[in-house]
């Protein structure tokens, strides 16, 4: 399309061209939404069109950036591979476009691939998304076969054209932001009513910032600079606003001197379902850290954080995100677009905790559990997933899915080799290895996609790590009793490999209120006392003996454990590595 419409000409043409982070370009994935704005002339008519395109992510985590791209558009391009069909997460995007009320053209995409079957792929989408195939599209982005009849009969003769009054009070909805060093927070909109130009002054309806506009232009794929901007227009504006916190995502931009009436209705806010600690390896980084979140959060509104301190790995904060390549991407963007060193503590859920007085709670740190005393039941948060996998693969993954203290509820019959497994998990047990072990059992070829299916109760406890005797919150976590004495002698065993011998034997405990599931000791140093000995009776010997033993004795009753940062490193390792 791009090509088509002389967006971008070959010299500057590449491949993933809309992928602007090098981490998506390595990975072969879309992380953010990227707009950009095209001119198309219908080569019969000659008439001028003017097309505003979102590409948008696909994968599960970065569905809060598919949800806000839905609200500002009229239309949707349901792009199927015709060499693998419809997969999980097409499913999960599709129900997403129709509950927006999108008109939705579904197109059949790698027609030129040896191994297409086009008709295959139109079958799995009439029966799996219930959308009529009878005038869908066969297109090839590689060749371009197809794109031209799309772009004309669908984008151009289905998709309706934007409504509102270029003379009515401005209205546009804030889909995306980011931050610029030089020009402060630059705000990506979309205008529903009015228009806007430099010289305007504008109003964020949520925060009450008000700021004059600098600069405003389209994505075209690059920013362009543009003398206004009216109804049906996807572009930026730029003001005066240093404060990230000013503009939200979501926001409505109006005008200050003639406000509109009503905000625009935002899209549906999710909440992080995934909490981890981040914490900078150097103490001396921590604003700096704080900085890079705030920035980083203009542009990643499902990214949650506020600060915290561990006594063992000093100032931090406590982030929330939608899922585990969530965190992945936004530690690896931290390292990478703020040269930050940090370390992550083990991924934990949100856990709903009913009291014996009948209030509840939502808890996200162990540290933070009530006494179990007054704790009446906890409930664990479900999702109901959506594995689409071979046929010789059902079992081994039906197996998996109960091992994780899953069921199985349905099994659709795709095609003569796929099947499309339904089944209903807790969240905690898809954190660590299940995407691996999920992509091993089918040789890389199944998909998984999973939306959040509320709450239920569960056997869930809260496992303390004891070191002489004293608990060390940093180690606390919260998991099912079945899967907690595992857990326990996993990280006795690392503390035990990374802490030193102290002068007292050190005990290594995992315990469940006042009951030890797993335990470790740290030996001793030994020093021979009775080396100055020489010849006389064995009695000497003991008693020099008995000496040292009551010696260790007292180091251990009023002595303190020194836990190095490596010994926190490690454990906190071990958890990602299980992911």
């Amino acid at each position: 399309m791009l090509e088509i419409t002389g967006t971008i000409d070959q010299r500057h043409f590449r491949d993933q061209v809309l992928d602007a982070m090098d981490l998506e370009r390595e990975r072969g994935i879309t992380i953010k939404s990227h707009p950009v704005t095209m001119r198309y002339t219908e080569p019969a008519s000659g008439a001028e069109y003017e097309l505003n395109l979102i590409d948008t992510p696909g994968h599960v985590d970065f569905s809060y950036e598919v949800s806000r791209s839905m609200a500002a558009c009229e239309g949707a391009l349901l792009v199927v591979d015709a060499t693998q069909g419809v997969e999980a997460q097409t499913v999960a995007n599709t129900l997403l476009a129709m509950e927006r009320g999108l008109t939705i053209i579904p197109v059949i995409n790698k027609i030129d691939m040896p191994t297409a079957n086009p008709e295959e792929a139109k079958r799995q989408v009439e029966d799996i998304l219930a959308i009529s195939m009878d005038d869908c599209f066969l297109v090839s982005a590689r060749t371009g076969e197809g794109v031209a009849k799309l772009m004309e009969r669908g984008v151009i003769g289905r998709i309706p054209p934007p409504s509102g009054a270029a003379d009515g009070a401005l209205r546009a909805l804030v889909f995306d932001s980011t931050f610029d060093a030089f020009r402060g927070v630059v705000a990506y909109v979309r205008i529903f009513d009015g228009s806007v130009a430099p010289g305007d002054r504008v109003k964020f309806l949520a925060s009450s910032a008000e700021t004059e506009v600098k600069d405003i232009g389209v994505f075209a794929p690059k920013p362009r600079s543009v003398s206004r901007l009216g109804p049906g227009d996807v572009g930026y504006i730029v003001g005066t606003i240093r404060n990230p916190s000013d503009v939200r995502v979501g926001d409505t931009v109006t005008g200050a001197r003639n406000p509109c009436s009503s905000p625009l209705p935002g899209f549906k806010d999710i909440h992080p379902m995934v909490f981890a600690s981040l914490y900078p390896l150097n103490s001396d980084d921590y604003e700096k850290f704080r900085q890079s979140l705030e920035k980083l959060k203009l542009n990643d509104s499902a990214f949650t954080f506020h600060p915290e301190n561990s006594a063992a790995l000093g100032s931090g904060f406590r982030c929330g995100f939608l899922g585990l390549l969530h965190l992945e991407v936004v530690q690896e963007r931290i390292r990478r677009e703020f040269g930050l060193d940090i370390i992550s503590t083990y991924p934990s859920v949100v856990h709903r905790v009913h009291m014996r007085d009948g209030s509840v709670a939502e808890i996200d740190n162990p540290a933070k559990l009530p006494d179990p005393t007054r704790i009446d039941i906890i409930e664990e948060p479900i999702i109901r997933a959506r594995i689409i996998t071979p046929n010789e693969a059902i079992s081994e993954i039906v197996k998996l899915v109960r091992e994780r203290r899953g069921e199985v509820s349905r099994t659709d019959s795709l095609d003569t080799r796929r099947v499309m497994i339904t089944a209903v998990l807790p969240l905690n047990e898809i954190l660590t290895e299940f995407h691996d072990a999920l992509k091993a059992i089918s040789r890389g070829y199944a998909s998984f996609d999973y939306d959040h299916a509320g709450y239920q109760p569960s056997e869930i406890v809260k496992v303390d790590v004891l070191l002489n005797g004293e608990p060390v919150e940093a180690f606390s976590f919260m998991v099912h009793e079945s899967k907690a004495a595992a857990r326990g002698r996993q990280i006795c065993g690392i503390l035990k490999e990374n802490i030193p011998p102290h002068q007292f034997a050190v005990p290594i405990q995992a315990a469940i209120g006042k009951t030890i599931i797993a335990r470790e000791t740290i030996r001793a140093y030994r020093k021979d006392v009775t080396a100055k000995l020489y010849g006389g009776d064995v009695t000497r010997k003991r008693k020099l003996l008995e000496k040292q033993k009551e010696g260790k004795k007292r180091m251990r009753q009023f002595g303190t454990v020194t836990v190095p940062q490596k010994a926190f490193v490690a454990v906190l390792r071990a958890g990602s590595a299980r992911e």
